[in-house]
């Protein structure tokens, strides 16, 4: 997987994050794709890639059938024959890398550059501004952007701030002369993923397609996009402030066979799925109703999985799926039935695309 900030405004096509495999590992990184290659970063506010894959001669693989059954896996093959694998949350995702991908080989073929819509060009960045940059400044524990705790519509917003607080910094530190050149500047952070919408009003902006996607009101609430932000609400029913990863309603509950995270034994845990926020809690069957743990679902990797690492062929039964999450944290379960599998992935994998 691959990580990387706006520094290239000139062969800027499409980043985000992906998981890349090497041999044996997989790991999560942000991915860009530029006019000649595929950079990857461990971070998106690094500096310099960890590496890049060519395209020029190289060869597209979808789906890819090396990894067994994970449907979600695409193979690049170097003009140098070098294999390099990459895998998607989710379909869409991963044909919608395809289609950029073999644009670009196309291009690269035919002596032709592949241009694709910037956010930079898209509202007139000037080429000297550094997103990156800013974005670490904005950060700066002393200096920077304070995150707060803000109430809004009944719900607490933990470690945000609000659309006028981004404005007024970026003018009070002379990163903008004015307002409309702030919002400028904030829009763009938020268009390549460095600020994040929270409330309802800057999500419905985020997503409307208009060029000013931030808005420059206090009641438009955003935060830092790897923050530890979180939402809570206070239940109309009960005058109690509950999590907002139980708030989603109940997809889907049954028992499974959890591999735990040290010893690697296997135990039955009920697993309960929620969407809106997507969450998987998971119990001791034979206690109370307080959860054990829980795995947040958004950007997650759903797939089935023949074997496991580090177990022992006589905890096996078949009927095995892996979910990685977007922190890399990976789960291995295990379902009654080859049905049941099926069942439980495709609404995870439902709920993991769709919930926030």
């Amino acid at each position: 997987c691959i990580n990387k900030g706006l520094k290239c405004p000139n062969n800027y096509l499409k980043k985000k994050y992906i998981y890349i495999y090497t041999v044996c590992n997989i790991k999560h990184m942000w991915v860009v794709l530029s006019e000649d290659g595929l950079e990857f970063y461990k971070k998106k506010t690094d500096h310099s890639p960890k590496g890049m894959i060519p395209l020029k001669g190289a060869t597209l693989m979808s789906p890819c059938q090396d990894f067994g059954k994970r449907t979600m896996v695409l193979k690049i093959t170097t003009d140098k024959k070098q294999d390099h694998f990459f895998q998607a949350s989710h379909m869409e995702e991963r044909e919608f890398w395809v289609k950029d991908i073999k644009r670009a080989i196309t291009c690269l073929e035919g002596g032709k550059k592949f241009a694709r819509k910037s956010t930079r060009r898209s509202i007139r960045l000037p080429d000297t501004i550094n997103l990156t940059e800013l974005y670490t400044l904005m950060k700066d524990q002393d200096d920077g952007v304070k995150e707060l705790k803000l109430e809004q519509e009944n719900r607490v917003f933990n470690h945000c701030f609000t659309g006028v607080t981004v404005v007024e910094w970026l003018i009070s530190k002379e990163k903008a002369r004015n307002r409309p050149e702030a919002l400028m500047l904030a829009t763009g952070l938020l268009n390549e993923g460095f600020l994040q919408p929270a409330s309802d009003l800057s999500k419905e902006r985020a997503e409307s397609g208009e060029q000013m996607a931030f808005l420059d009101q206090t009641i438009a609430l955003y935060y830092f996009a790897d923050s530890g932000f979180f939402c809570e609400g206070y239940s109309s029913d009960e005058d109690v402030l509950l999590k907002e990863e139980f708030r989603g309603n109940i997809i889907k509950q049954g028992c499974l066979l959890k591999q735990g995270h040290k010893r690697k034994n296997w135990k039955v845990r009920k697993f309960v799925l929620r969407d809106d926020p997507a969450y998987m809690h998971y119990y001791d069957p034979t206690k109370g109703d307080d959860p054990l743990g829980s795995i947040h679902l958004r950007g997650s990797v759903i797939t089935a999985v023949e074997y496991v690492p580090d177990a022992k062929k006589y905890d096996i039964d078949g009927n095995l799926f892996e979910i990685i999450t977007s922190n890399e944290t990976h789960y291995f379960l295990q379902a009654a039935t080859a049905e049941e599998r099926k069942e439980w992935i495709k609404a995870i994998q439902a709920v993991s695309k769709s919930g926030k």
